[in-house]
């Protein structure tokens, strides 16, 4: 049996008027035709705000102006570990769009359970439901 390597990921719940941003996982990727909050891989040498901006940059078209910290948490999927290092972004610069073809989504914080998550977003869902309401 092969161990794989835990991933960093960095993760943005992305506030605006009492809405979230959500981007549609791609069908082929890990997890795809969920939702999801914004974010991606910690590259080598990068702290996760540092991250967390090029991947928005990347996907949704927004650059960070203002994030802190909101969880961190460890999932393990059968096939995958993935560590998620969670930011609340506050301030940002831009409009955002999918940039990678992808749906995004602004959601009323009511609305979130509404949608389907890959499971390791599912304790980040329930943070925001308890604190951001």
């Amino acid at each position: 049996m092969t161990v794989n390597k835990r991933v960093h990921v960095a993760v943005g719940v992305i506030i605006h008027e009492q809405q979230i941003l959500l981007a549609k996982r791609h069908g082929h990727l890990h997890q795809g035709g969920k939702w999801e909050f914004p974010g991606g891989k910690v590259e080598a040498g990068e702290d996760t705000a540092t991250a967390l901006n090029r991947e928005l940059q990347e996907e949704v078209g927004l650059t960070v102006t203002q994030c802190v910290p909101f969880m961190q948490l460890s999932y393990d999927y059968p096939d995958k570990q993935v560590f998620l290092d969670i930011m609340t972004v506050t301030g940002f610069e831009g409009e955002a769009t999918g940039v990678e073809g992808q749906q995004i989504a602004w959601v009323d914080i009511e609305a979130l359970p509404q949608y389907q998550f890959p499971d390791a977003n599912m304790p980040i869902l329930e943070k925001i439901l308890k604190e951001l309401r």
